[in-house]
């Protein structure tokens, strides 16, 4: 073999072995999320800036609830979830799996409630005794349901609660087979479309036991890959940018990723309070050093979890629900880091 063709091939060689380095150094990050209509999340997926900010291979699965994630994050299956309510987390971290939320994306108002049909006679919460109600159990629906019959002073038991996924409750509500339904955008504002009456939003809701859409990720792998976990903030920190920047743009985005037309989007965005980056170091999101203990992220932790022990969803409460908030990979995105 010639000198020539030696140092060819070393060089060959030298480019496999970095090329098989290079791809053995990159992590697999998988997303999952929710379709929870017109919010930013939509745009950072839309403009496919995960992809271009975080420097990993990069999946996407799509979840129709929180309680259908609860198995994949289990078997560390995700790296992080995004649209997810609260209490398939408190669920989750009752039982000792390692998560925290790390992003809070935004607060419901008026953009999930119950909806009741035409004609079904309930008009009010009260009237929800004995009557059909459509529900993804173990959801954010079963406390804010909690939460409205303990108001109204109707017992948990008396509502026949039919657990289905919110696009069969559209079906059901067609075929009259429900009389109410506890759900969320887009479904809810579906049904609204379909002539439902409105009984309560989550603008009924306090601050610290709201109902809010997470991000949370797995702590151990975010503790060994914080740049990436930062970098995810960076990502979904750049969608809120854009919404607020190119309102009409992203809401053409989140149309076309929710499968909505741009009236619903722009009526469905409009039901959320929305939170940047930034804001969640502040004390009404996730906090930051000694405030993240009474934060408004945390409190609703604590509350929800004390509402799922009353009505059976779950056995114990979190030890420390401050532990399960991280606000930590937050404050590297502000900074840069």
């Amino acid at each position: 073999m010639s000198k020539t063709s030696r140092n060819v091939t070393l060089g060959a060689i030298a480019a496999l072995l970095w090329f098989g380095t290079a791809q053995a150094q990159t992590p697999n990050v998988v997303i999952g999320y929710e379709n929870n209509g017109a919010d930013p999340y939509m745009v950072t997926q839309g403009l496919g800036l995960f992809q271009k900010m975080m420097p990993a291979k990069i999946s996407l699965k799509f979840f129709d609830s929180g309680p259908a994630a609860m198995s994949a994050l289990a078997s560390n299956s995700l790296q992080f979830m995004c649209g997810l309510g609260v209490p398939p987390f408190v669920s989750a971290i009752s039982q000792g799996v390692p998560l925290a939320i790390i992003f809070n994306q935004e607060r419901y108002t008026t953009a999930a409630g119950v909806a009741v049909r035409p004609g079904a006679g309930i008009n009010s919460i009260a009237d929800l005794k004995g009557r059909k109600i459509a529900i993804v159990q173990g959801s954010q629906a079963s406390f804010e349901l909690a939460t409205f019959l303990a108001a109204a002073n109707v017992p948990w038991e008396s509502v026949r609660q039919i657990n289905m996924a919110p696009p069969e409750m559209r079906v059901a509500w067609s075929t009259k087979s429900i009389d109410a339904a506890i759900v969320w955008d887009p479904v809810f504002d579906a049904l609204r479309g379909m002539g439902a009456t409105v009984l309560k939003t989550d603008a009924d809701l306090p601050r610290d036991a709201s109902s809010y859409n997470i991000c949370i990720a797995d702590t151990n792998w975010a503790s060994s890959h914080a740049a990436l976990a930062a970098d995810f903030i960076r990502a979904l920190d750049a969608g809120v940018s854009y919404t607020n920047a190119h309102p009409d743009e992203a809401l053409k985005i989140m149309a076309s990723q929710a499968g909505i037309t741009l009236p619903v989007a722009k009526a469905e965005l409009a039901g959320y309070e929305l939170f940047s980056a930034k804001d969640q170091l502040t004390p009404n999101v996730l906090g930051s050093g000694d405030s993240v203990a009474h934060s408004a992220t945390t409190l609703t932790l604590a509350n929800t979890a004390k509402v799922l022990l009353k009505i059976g969803r779950i056995t114990k409460v979190p030890a420390n629900p401050a532990a399960a908030v991280d606000p930590t990979f937050a404050e590297k995105a502000v900074q840069g880091k």
